[in-house]
């Protein structure tokens, strides 16, 4: 991302679905910060794409007919080291979603995110964090916690096992405290408001203040630290 705070997030989409395409290119273009500078419908326009246009964040599609989102996203790493890709799918199966991520993505969206959520993620890719899906985080600790189980895991590859769980209220107040597990439960910034019974703008003001306290750079960080102390219980 560029350090000039004047130029705007350069986004490239690639995705099959020219409607999907302009459905997420109407959402972002809504953001003041965020400019879609080209759009791809197959992964084997993604290289050429990138040298022309030098985006900040490619959103990529896994399902594509020619290349895929995955064999793509593995080009373009190798080709563009520092390239952040964020990937778009309907799939949140916890396998699939950590295979992707292995061709160097830096982050994992399903598409049924809404539009805060879609922003968000394209800022903080952009910025250098990584960004999953809440759904998706979810998935993967509880396949985490079922390899723990079968023993098929050691607990520094997963980094908790058996933990007591105590709360970080030497760090958090107890209000961050509750949206900090529901982020652990997998919930999404709406699901957490109507849950707490608070507006979605706070909400967002208690993850940014948890992120800033825990020293992460984005959620799942922020989740995997916590689950590591102990601070979460993981359901």
């Amino acid at each position: 991302m560029n350090s000039n705070l004047d130029n705007k997030i350069k986004i490239v989409i690639i995705d099959d679905h020219q409607l999907f395409r302009e459905g997420v290119k109407r959402i972002l273009t809504m953001e003041s910060g965020l400019e879609v500078v080209a759009e791809g419908g197959d992964g084997s326009e993604a290289i050429a794409l990138v040298e022309e246009y030098q985006p900040d964040v490619i959103l990529m599609d896994i399902n594509m007919p020619k290349v895929n989102g995955v064999e793509a996203t593995r080009a373009l790493v190798e080709k563009f080291p520092n390239v952040k890709v964020l990937i778009l799918s309907i799939h949140d199966d916890e396998t699939y979603v950590t295979h992707v991520l292995k061709t160097g993505a830096s982050g994992y969206l399903l598409k049924e995110m809404d539009a805060d959520a879609l922003i968000d993620a394209v800022k903080v890719v952009a910025d250098g964090g990584a960004y999953i899906h809440p759904k998706v985080t979810h998935n993967l600790i509880n396949e985490y916690r079922r390899l723990a189980t079968e023993g098929e895991a050691t607990e520094s590859d997963i980094g908790y096992r058996e933990v007591e769980y105590r709360k970080p209220l030497h760090l958090l107040t107890r209000r961050e405290c509750e949206v900090l597990q529901l982020m652990t439960d997998g919930k999404s910034n709406r699901a957490i408001g109507e849950a707490l019974f608070i507006s979605e703008k706070t909400v967002k003001n208690h993850v940014s203040n948890i992120l800033q306290k825990l020293n992460v750079n984005d959620r799942t960080q922020a989740v995997v630290e916590s689950i590591k102390k102990g601070w979460v219980k993981v359901l």
